[in-house]
């Protein structure tokens, strides 16, 4: 991963509400925002910045122009609450599907402090996991079941509580006050995660059948279709359409399988997984729930630590995802993920 300094990352943040700038227009703005930089030192650093392909230069001399790159919209840390407290209407970030994104992404997302955090715990999660006795077995797999069930649930609305939600699934008992969809929601969640468990040669990648084939599952009795959509959806809250034909879509998974086979780990292939997904929306509806799924069938397939989300702060997520969706940096939705892998490999012991 690059490093960006402190000085490097509030420039891309004036490139980010700016379609193309010159060196003195950005130390205008630099100035105006209360830092003091020579021109000479912002000169340097969209030099410098292009050579890291975060700007991308145009021209030459006084008519040199700079803009931001995919790989720079990637790596721009931006504060995900403080850019969603704005009406959706009032953001500065992309209102349509930016094909340069997925082939943009660099096989390191991770800093190394990350990776060298990641691997840890993983290495612990494969120490704690390998004797454990069957019933101790069970148990943590039945927990890990039930509270990625419910909070993968919850984070799309259902209601049904962690005790419901226990009930629910260990003796197929559905809370009084509650839609069958809401059962139904939860119940889709335990059957795809075992088929993901029992079947992790199916998920070393993803691909457009491993895809449709675990939505199919998370869907099951929701009346929703299954299949890549044909018709548009939108993104409630956001600014952003995602791709409405059918043959963008296609293309755009492609695109992301791409991308994710070209990670060198599992950890990147399911951040990728994570957020693309829910970029493009291949489906009429499920896609968050299929993302964090497919996500745990990644991480499954490769001996790492599936995600419960248990801890997640619902609204941080969803923001996460909105900054990712409309500005496609990755930053806010990485440090989520980072946490929740941290989280799941100390909590649980799903060998």
């Amino acid at each position: 991963m690059i490093k960006i300094s402190p000085k490097q990352q509030q420039i891309l943040l004036i490139f980010l509400k700016n379609k193309a700038l010159s060196s003195s227009e950005t130390h205008k703005l630099i100035i105006e925002s209360g830092e003091d930089l020579s021109l000479v030192t912002v000169k340097r650093e969209l030099a410098k910045m292009a050579s890291f392909e975060l700007l991308i230069a145009s021209g030459k001399g006084r008519s040199s122009m700079y803009k931001i790159s995919p790989l720079g919209r990637i790596f721009s840390n931006v504060d995900a609450g403080s850019y969603c407290s704005e009406e959706p209407d009032k953001r500065y970030g992309l209102e349509r599907f930016n094909f340069e994104l997925f082939p943009a992404m660099p096989l390191a997302i991770f800093a190394k402090d990350e990776l060298t955090l990641l691997e840890k715990a993983t290495d612990e999660y494969r120490a704690r996991t390998s004797d454990l006795p069957p019933a101790i077995k069970k148990k943590e797999l039945e927990r890990l079941i039930i509270e990625l069930s419910w909070k993968s649930s919850k984070i799309e609305g259902n209601t049904y509580t962690l005790l419901d939600t226990e009930k629910l699934i260990l003796e197929n008992k559905e809370a009084p006050g509650h839609s069958k969809n809401e059962a139904a929601m939860i119940l889709n969640h335990k059957n795809a995660f075992t088929f993901v468990r029992e079947n992790p040669s199916k998920f070393r990648e993803l691909t457009r059948t491993n895809l449709e084939e675990l939505h199919k599952i998370l869907v099951k009795d929701l009346s929703v279709g299954t299949g890549l959509r044909q018709k548009p959806v939108g993104v409630v809250g956001s600014k952003y359409q995602p791709l409405d034909n059918i043959y963008q879509i296609t293309e755009a998974v492609d695109a992301l399988a791409v991308a994710i086979a070209r990670m060198e780990t599992p950890y990147a292939k399911a951040l990728v997984a994570l957020c693309g997904l829910g970029y493009i929306q291949p489906f009429e509806d499920g896609n968050k729930r299929t993302a964090r799924l497919m996500t745990n069938a990644l991480l499954i397939a490769h001996g790492a630590s599936p995600l419960s989300y248990r801890s997640v702060d619902e609204k941080e997520y969803r923001e996460a995802m909105l900054v990712f969706y409309e500005l496609n940096s990755i930053i806010p939705i990485k440090k989520i993920f980072i946490d929740q892998y941290e989280f799941a490999a100390k909590h649980y012991a799903v060998s």
